[in-house]
């Protein structure tokens, strides 16, 4: 799992969180920075890291790596909380003191409550030099949260589906894929498109498409201004209307209230189903799905989303999420030495074939076509997300919540009034409205 965000929750965790900031219970401003240890024979203590990787907590993963990290901490023990719903029971926690040693921060916490929550990690301009994407979590230059990976956003696909119905060049413009799906609907026996709209997190992905149709770095800033972003010719537009059209065109599967996102992975990897919208961190858990049963795990490829700027595709490469150490831990060293040891030499970001935070690190095998074809990575600027958080919130939009996308998608497929021209109608008044009300 990945980057999972609750229905409806945004708004109501982000005035809890403010409620519960510098008083008793929750989140309590630390001047208390996690700094990294000198000597690792120094370092003691017992930390608790919370992950949202279940997966790794039931295959020993995290075990194995917990006993490398020994050998060079002798006097550290880790210990791991695997969540299933990581951010719905991250949220009930921040409100207490007990949230662990080390945590991924959730998505609903705004960047400027990080302090209240989270020991500083440096300042940006030392931190910068070494990650990516620090930028995601800096509060008044100093860093609060580093990412293990970065991953870049397109479609996973069963490249044998595409191929069976003819499509074998990667689609231009949403046209020309909606052109291929219809296609796979026709000569083959295959779903063309999987939407994952039960589970709901794996929808929210669809809003990591900011950026990719115009190739521009400022794509999420410009939010802030802009009083229709979901205008034609807007981003927002762009992808929210592929969605759309997929499901309006019956090009997904029949009932979207009985998908799984366990399920979903056999059924991409043994040709069940042609596509998904995901991270490319998702390519790795597809072809181990496909090795499985017996399959080829090659025929797992991920394409850009299907328009071009100047000739080219681009893909709006994120953070996955950020790791931070709580103010609130009794072993600030020990969880700095842990985040510090698991992102540069647990070689986790390798393992899932993601792209590493660490500058300078290769590229993984997934992303490779994307570097032949000249695919250009965007990584969006950030010099306006809090504001932009802010009129999320005071929109109840909620861009990083799954509510968002399902009503697009209820929409689509008949079970919700309306159409798409009166939701981004809806969208675009309830924006200016919030950026109204905000001065």
């Amino acid at each position: 799992m990945r980057r999972t965000v609750l229905a409806g929750t945004g708004v109501v965790l982000t005035l809890t969180l403010a409620a519960c900031a510098g008083s008793g219970g929750g989140g309590a401003s630390s001047s208390d920075a996690a700094t990294a240890p000198g000597d690792p024979k120094q370092v003691s203590g017992t930390i608790t890291v919370l992950t949202n990787r279940t997966d790794q907590v039931q295959d020993g993963t995290l075990k194995g790596y917990a006993a490398r990290f020994k050998k060079k901490y002798p006097n550290v023990t880790v210990k791991f909380q695997g969540l299933t719903d990581y951010e719905g029971d991250v949220k009930i926690r921040l409100n207490s003191k007990n949230y662990g040693d080390v945590l991924s921060i959730p998505n609903s916490v705004p960047l400027k409550q990080y302090p209240n929550f989270f020991a500083s990690l440096g300042s940006s301009a030392d931190l910068s030099k070494t990650y990516d994407f620090t930028d995601r979590a800096t509060v008044d230059a100093k860093v609060y949260g580093i990412a293990n990976i970065g991953t870049a956003n397109g479609f996973v696909y069963n490249k044998a589906v595409w191929k069976q119905a003819g499509v074998t060049d990667w689609p231009t413009t949403p046209q020309e894929f909606l052109d291929a799906l219809k296609a796979i609907r026709t000569k083959t026996k295959a779903t063309p498109y999987y939407t994952n709209y039960h589970d709901g997190w794996p929808l929210t992905n669809w809003g990591n498409a900011l950026g990719s149709p115009s190739c521009d770095p400022a794509a999420n800033d410009k939010l802030s201004a802009t009083k229709e972003p979901w205008a034609p010719g807007q981003d927002l537009h762009t992808v929210d209307k592929l969605l759309y059209d997929i499901v309006h065109g019956k090009l997904a599967e029949t009932d979207p209230t009985t998908t799984n996102w366990e399920s979903s992975k056999k059924l991409i990897g043994t040709g069940q189903v042609a596509t998904m919208w995901l991270g490319s961190w998702a390519v790795v858990q597809m072809q181990a799905a496909a090795k499985e049963a017996g399959k080829n795990p090659d025929d797992i490829g991920f394409m850009p989303f299907p328009t071009q700027k100047d000739g080219h595709f681009c893909s709006v490469v994120r953070p996955d999420y950020q790791y931070a150490v709580s103010a609130h831990s009794k072993n600030k060293e020990a969880a700095r030495a842990w985040l510090d040891w698991y992102i540069n030499k647990s070689g986790d970001a390798q393992a899932a074939l993601s792209i590493s935070s660490v500058k300078g690190t290769a590229l993984p095998a997934p992303l490779k076509p994307f570097e032949s074809a000249g695919v250009q990575f965007v990584h969006l600027r950030n010099d306006k997300t809090a504001l932009v958080d802010e009129i999320d919130k005071a929109s109840e939009v909620g861009l990083n919540a799954q509510d968002y996308p399902q009503r697009i998608v209820d929409t689509a497929r008949g079970s919700a009034d309306g159409s798409l021209d009166s939701v981004l109608q809806d969208l675009n008044k309830k924006w200016s409205e919030a950026q109204g009300s905000l001065g």
